[in-house]
């Protein structure tokens, strides 16, 4: 059962990621798309989306850190376990809340606002679901296990098990050991990125982000020593027109 969970499923959920992107790139350029609701409603988006987008983004990057890097790493840079500790929690504390707060803003705004509940399809529902779950799992964890409870050292089980997937070395008795809710929390979360490809999540490779480094559009303003008797030019008229003897 541990081989099944803690194996086979991440690397499904994990394949499904991959080639959900590429397929949904190929295929439906049309939904390959940020599919903002602005329009709708800008009040409550204004609130929501900063908190949640930069709230999530900390929390991510809180994640690269703790699983991504090895504590050996850290303690080689001078980073006690303690000191890590107190960084990890209080961060992951203040990001996490930001994260809540954003997603119950921009949920609010989902359900009473007629024109966005129109437009969020039946995935979304799910998405949604999933997403609250993996974010309120996840503070489970960060508040209750490691600030209120007696702390858990993930980095030396869930984190080695993670960095293992990634070459081929995954040793599933490692998760087994860990406490139910960090299991639950990574189950939840690899069943969110089997989906994400099919959901709005998509617009996290699809923002336009170009727009901010565009170069700048440049205008010509109309030379005022060449009087112009027309208030509009036509575009498709020809600035210097041939004569014709």
């Amino acid at each position: 059962m541990s081989t099944l969970l803690w194996i086979a499923w991440p690397y499904m959920a994990l394949t499904s990621f991959l080639v959900g992107h590429i397929w949904r790139y190929r295929h439906d350029q049309f939904g390959w798309t940020t599919r903002s609701s602005q329009l709708y409603e800008s009040k409550l988006l204004r609130l929501g989306s900063p908190l949640f987008h930069f709230g999530l983004l900390a929390v991510l990057g809180g994640h690269v850190l703790g699983i991504g890097v090895p504590k050996s790493w850290t303690a080689a840079l001078g980073v006690s376990e303690d000191v890590y500790h107190v960084l990890s929690v209080s961060a992951g504390t203040v990001a996490g809340l930001a994260t809540v707060a954003g997603l119950a803003i921009l949920g609010y705004r989902r359900i009473t606002v007629p024109a966005v509940r129109k437009a969020t399809t039946r995935v979304d529902k799910v998405m949604y679901v999933l997403l609250a779950a993996a974010i309120s799992t996840g503070m489970l964890n960060t508040v209750g296990e490691n600030l209120f409870g007696g702390g858990y050292d993930y980095r030396a089980t869930v984190s080695v098990w993670f960095r293992g997937l990634f070459t081929f070395s995954a040793r599933p008795d490692l998760m087994a050991s860990a406490p139910l809710s960090f299991q639950v929390h990574t189950a939840i979360v690899f069943v969110l990125l089997a989906i994400w490809p099919y959901t709005r999540l998509v617009h996290v490779f699809s923002a336009p982000v170009g727009y901010l480094v565009r170069p700048y559009v440049v205008y010509r303003s109309r030379d005022p020593r060449r009087p112009d008797t027309r208030r509009y030019a036509r575009a498709w008229s020809d600035p210097h027109p041939v004569k014709h003897r």
